[in-house]
């Protein structure tokens, strides 16, 4: 029977997450790359800082580029899941619009640490991240999907799906910019179902109907 594979001890104390190395590291990580930036922040202060040497965090992520790949992926697969769940259900398309937009907005706001910054990031770019923008781009997709089954004419279903995108995601710009209150994700859900055009009544019911659509969800 193969050994089974395991890391190299903890330079010291206990994990400060309490959720293991590999969260240890990707939380060092967001923290340093959002102070010192990504060029600026080695391996070996992500290490430190998780409080393991830096042998344990090469166990984990082989280059710093799959550290910042997996924070990436982790700002936009919970919404993705909840996307999923969203295209499956049967609501009216602009409630389930309204419940995906505060279910993305506050990812992204509450989050610790502003990682939806690191979409900027120049390195983003790269092909190594390849798997982030195809499933960002996954996501907007849906966002596209439920546009169009709001009524949104085919044609301006794509453009009104990154204008809702747009609204969803100012949210790591305002944190980017220092401000330590961010607007209400529901008050976001609503800007994005009026610069759809959507009439009064239709964005009434996705406010009402909205949470509990949310609370449904698994």
């Amino acid at each position: 029977m193969a050994a089974t594979r395991t890391g190299r001890p903890r330079a010291s104390g206990s994990s400060p997450t309490g959720l293991g190395t590999r969260a240890d590291v990707l939380a060092a990580a967001a923290a340093l790359f959002g102070t010192r930036g990504y060029a600026s922040a080695s391996t070996h202060a992500i290490a430190e800082a998780a409080g393991i040497r830096q042998a344990t965090l090469y166990h984990h992520f082989a280059r710093k580029q799959d550290i910042l790949l997996a924070l990436l992926l982790d700002t936009v697969q919970p919404s993705l899941d909840v996307a999923a769940e969203l295209l499956a259900r049967d609501e009216e398309p602009a409630a389930r619009l309204w419940a995906l937009c505060v279910a993305d907005v506050t990812l992204l706001a509450d989050a610790p640490h502003n990682t939806g910054a690191l979409y900027l990031l120049p390195e983003v770019s790269d092909a190594a991240f390849e798997p982030f923008r195809d499933r960002r781009s996954e996501l907007e997709t849906t966002y596209r999907t439920l546009v169009a089954a709001c009524g949104v004419a085919p044609g301006a279903a794509a453009a009104g799906a990154s204008l809702v995108l747009a609204l969803v995601e100012s949210v790591i710009l305002q944190r980017k910019g220092g401000q330590t209150a961010t607007l209400d994700a529901t008050t976001i859900a609503a800007a994005a179902l009026r610069v759809l055009d959507l009439d009064t009544a239709t964005r009434e019911r996705a406010a009402t109907a909205g949470p509990g659509v949310l609370a449904a969800l698994g």
